[in-house]
């Protein structure tokens, strides 16, 4: 399990362990709970042939995600962090004969399959990191290893002192005095837990699919009205129209222009993405409530 010490990793490690499989944990720096510290992104493939042998299955959990706003061009910095990796993990997998693997990637990928005349690839490095690692990452394994690719939204939970990475900004924001806006649009949304089970599905049953991951669908609205909620603050929240948040985004591309940078999401194509309602059929629904609720707790206390 490479990420062990993440969100998701943490619950993929539990649920395989009370499946009763042997894990071994691997993630960049040392914890409770991890057997081995490796760098991913710096890791050769002699490397992680050492960790894999006598192994059957690998998960890889980690790499770069779309809040990164490195100088430009950014794509090296999202290659670097999602695809070179998963080559070289996939290819010592294929040499030391694993037969099955498990990518946890984004949801992006599923819309750039569904909706081409997008090209989500070709505006956003992010997104065409995540397309370029599905791809490569199945090339090096080769036809005899299956390799899942679970396509993950919003990821709602904790693991100990884990949280979403984007959950801080949040929930400062629903805790304050400011008034709660959101625009438009929409998104999927899930669980660590829930992920956790499909990973594991996936891997028990070496699928080697295309996976999109859902819990439940979210608007912007119902999403920020339900964190407040949850972190003990709910009030309305205000809708703000598509065109200000278009505008928004596009000042800040130009800022970023201006100082050299380039996010994984390009602001100057973000609003027609992020103002479009990115819904995901859930194959297996549950609500995200209680995992918002151990996102945002009421008392406040995030570790």
């Amino acid at each position: 399990m490479v990420g062990a010490s993440g969100l998701v990793g943490r619950h993929v490690v539990e649920r395989l362990r009370e499946r009763r499989h042997d894990v071994t944990s691997v993630a960049r720096t040392a914890r409770d709970g991890v057997a081995h510290t490796l760098d991913a992104t710096t890791a050769t493939e002699a490397e992680f042939r050492a960790l894999l042998a006598g192994h059957d299955g690998v998960v890889f959990a980690a790499g770069a995600d779309d809040r990164e706003v490195p100088r430009r061009p950014a794509y090296p910095v999202f290659h670097r962090g999602n695809v070179a990796p998963v080559v070289r993990l996939l290819t010592a997998a294929r040499e030391e004969g694993l037969s099955r693997a498990v990518v946890l990637g984004s949801y992006y990928t599923h819309f750039h399959r569904l909706h081409p005349e997008w090209d989500l690839a070709g505006r956003h490095p992010y997104i065409r990191s995540r397309v370029e690692q599905a791809r490569a990452g199945r090339a090096a394994a080769g036809p005899g290893l299956p390799v899942a690719v679970l396509e993950l939204p919003f990821v709602f939970g904790r693991a100990g002192d884990r949280l979403p990475n984007w959950s801080g900004p949040l929930d400062k924001w629903v805790r304050s005095r400011s008034p709660l806006l959101a625009p438009p649009g929409g998104s999927a949304a899930t669980t660590a837990a829930h992920v956790a089970d499909i990973a594991v599905d996936a891997l028990e049953r070496a699928s080697g699919e295309d996976i999109p991951v859902a819990a439940e669908n979210l608007t912007w609205p119902d999403m920020i009205g339900r964190i407040a909620a949850a972190a003990g603050h709910p009030r309305p929240v205000r809708r703000l129209p598509g065109a200000v948040v278009r505008v928004a985004l596009r000042l800040g591309g130009l800022a970023q222009r201006l100082t050299g940078k380039q996010s994984g999401l390009d602001p100057a194509h973000a609003g027609a993405l992020l103002l479009r309602e990115l819904f995901v059929t859930p194959v297996r629904p549950v609500s995200v409530d209680a995992a918002v609720a151990e996102t945002f707790p009421r008392t406040g206390a995030r570790a």
